[in-house]
């Protein structure tokens, strides 16, 4: 199989990402403003470096590796007055889209663990 860089599995993961949680915010209303506020709520850099604190101790020593270089992915201009946020938010993106990939079990169990840290 070829190699993919890691900003291409944070590029699919972003997807992955949004297109898990819109499943999940279509079946709590109607109301298309309201589902746009509850998706970005989830979707937004915040949450997403937010989660990837959650997980951390959670990952393998490879997840962890996998991690730490999308962190070091060089950052757009208009993303630098968040660079922090925006680098944390491009390692759980890439490990989404790692996983999505190469690996659907630690995909799926990642997920649950995330569901359950969301209805918390």
């Amino acid at each position: 199989m070829e190699e993919i860089n890691l900003r291409n599995y944070a590029y699919l993961g972003d997807a992955v990402w949004e297109l898990y949680i819109r499943e999940k915010t279509i079946l709590q209303t109607n109301n298309s403003k309201k589902l746009h506020q509850m998706t970005t709520n989830f979707v937004k850099t915040h949450f997403q470096c937010e989660l990837l604190h959650s997980i951390e101790n959670l990952l393998t020593e490879e997840e962890h590796e996998i991690a730490r270089r999308a962190r070091n992915l060089p950052i757009p201009i208009g993303r630098r007055n968040m660079q922090n946020e925006y680098r944390q938010a491009t390692a759980f993106e890439a490990l989404i889209g790692w996983w999505y990939l190469n690996n659907k079990n630690r995909y799926n169990e990642i997920i649950n663990i995330i569901e359950d840290l969301i209805k918390k």
